[in-house]
């Protein structure tokens, strides 16, 4: 395997997991680097997977069990990977982009 230095998402295709997000993602040495686009349309589904990531352009609300949480341009994102700590998006801006820093 050839290593990468450099992520130029400019070179990845959009890809569409689901309605309301798509993504670039480029996966090395067991670290994934995703730039996601959400929009007003993602479902409100529960996740139990851990994000670190970086708010680019938007606002989103995350909610946890027991707590909302705004995230705007410029906060950092630090969610534990458990089911204790699942949560659910809400995009409040027309679309919000995150950089996530993630395993694979």
């Amino acid at each position: 395997m050839t290593i990468q230095y450099k992520a130029d998402f400019n070179k990845l295709a959009w890809e569409h997991p689901l309605k309301g997000l798509r993504q670039k993602c480029l996966v090395q040495n067991n670290i994934c680097l995703r730039l996601a686009e959400f929009s007003k349309e993602i479902p409100l589904d529960w996740c139990a997977n851990g994000h670190t990531g970086y708010v680019i352009e938007g606002t989103i609300e995350l909610e946890f069990e027991n707590v909302v949480v705004a995230y705007h341009k410029g906060d950092g994102i630090f969610i534990p990977d458990s089911p204790e700590h699942k949560h659910r998006v809400r995009v409040l801006s027309d679309k919000a982009l995150i950089f996530f820093v993630e395993k694979p």
